[in-house]
């Protein structure tokens, strides 16, 4: 028995916010300015990571072609859950009208949460347990003001039923590889994340995104040249560019999956959400790689073969196309107002 995609949904808000709008407040230096997006997504007043991760589970929902009451199991990953202690996950199966006999529980490994989500949901399905089961991640990214961070920090939500019929796409095999590298994290008590900047590339996302990919080829038996799609997380454009030439990867097969550029770093989104923009357009047959990154450090890679019903599944929902064409710009002052970054108000 296979397990795999049977429906999936994404969710970008709408509002954006250019880098120059933030650069004219703080003047970035070029090293920073060399790694911004050209834009990117901001969650409204009223969106958190529930909110958009309901919504995008409801596409995924409605995609797969099932009961939501036959959902047995929910898992969210992020890293701007909207309660320290509570979870979201229930209140996403709730939302959803998923059954109260299920599984539920939040995920938290900075940006390869939602790889993890899926992970685990696969697993559920392939060892009988349950038909159903719901993942992905939701991200409403945190930046201080000023922190190189606050540039690309974006928002964002990809949600998928996992499932062992009907795929859209089977998830062949799955490797991970994790070590304790600190170039990342956020203690409880402290609002904005902190980063050590020399941790971030050689020894992070390149050690783990590179060891990763190289343990699912080997797993699987497979090479580059056999997958017509290839997913790296995107913290910046210039990183999975980087990872595609070490790995000898065409221009072609990273840029459907690279949404960096137009609504930034959606974190635990990031790459499934690239993963939703691919399916938006594969064909049967084509096989897809993605391999996620998330700070504290670890990797995911998942490859998977996308199979006939793809077609008659994406005309069930919007496609991520849309949503990025669909936007709304506002400035810095809004930005601020609505991420609460002005204190006394």
């Amino acid at each position: 028995m296979k397990s795999g995609i049977i429906g999936y949904g994404a969710y970008i808000p709408r509002l954006r916010i250019k880098s120059s709008s933030i650069a004219r407040v703080w003047s970035p230096d070029p090293e920073i300015e060399e790694r911004l997006s050209a834009e990117k997504s901001v969650p409204n007043v009223d969106e958190d990571c529930a909110s958009m991760a309901v919504e995008a589970s409801r596409q995924a929902i409605l995609r797969a072609g099932i009961d939501p009451r036959d959902i047995e199991a929910v898992y969210v990953g992020s890293e701007s859950h909207p309660y320290a202690v509570k979870s979201t996950s229930s209140i996403v199966g709730e939302a959803v009208g998923a059954t109260p006999k299920m599984m539920a529980a939040d995920l938290e490994f900075a940006c390869k949460a939602g790889t993890s989500a899926m992970q685990i949901a696969s697993s559920h399905v392939l060892a009988g347990r349950m038909d159903y089961a719901l993942a992905g991640g939701s991200d409403t990214a945190q930046g201080r003001p000023g922190d190189a961070l606050e540039y690309t920090a974006a928002a964002g939500a990809a949600m998928f039923v996992i499932g062992s019929k009907n795929l859209v796409a089977t998830i062949d095999d799955t490797f991970s590889f994790i070590t304790d590298t600190p170039d990342f994290w956020r203690r409880e008590t402290e609002e904005f994340p902190r980063h050590g900047g020399r941790f971030t590339g050689e020894p992070a996302y390149f050690k783990h995104i590179i060891g990763s990919t190289k343990g699912i080829l080997e797993k699987t038996g497979t090479k580059m040249s056999d997958y017509d799609y290839v997913i790296f997380h995107q913290p910046n454009a210039k990183f999975p560019m980087a990872a595609a030439k070490y790995f000898g990867v065409e221009k072609e097969k990273i840029l459907p999956g690279l949404l960096f550029p137009r609504i930034g770093n959606t974190y635990s989104a990031a790459s499934i959400l690239g993963l939703c923009n691919v399916l938006d357009t594969a064909t049967p047959g084509s096989r897809i790689l993605l391999t996620s990154f998330g700070s504290g450090a670890g990797s995911d890679s998942l490859a998977m073969t996308v199979t006939d019903r793809i077609a008659d599944a994406r005309k069930t929902g919007p496609l991520v196309e849309q949503m990025i064409s669909n936007k709304q710009y506002i400035d810095y002052a809004i930005y601020a107002k609505y991420r609460g970054k002005i204190k006394g108000v």
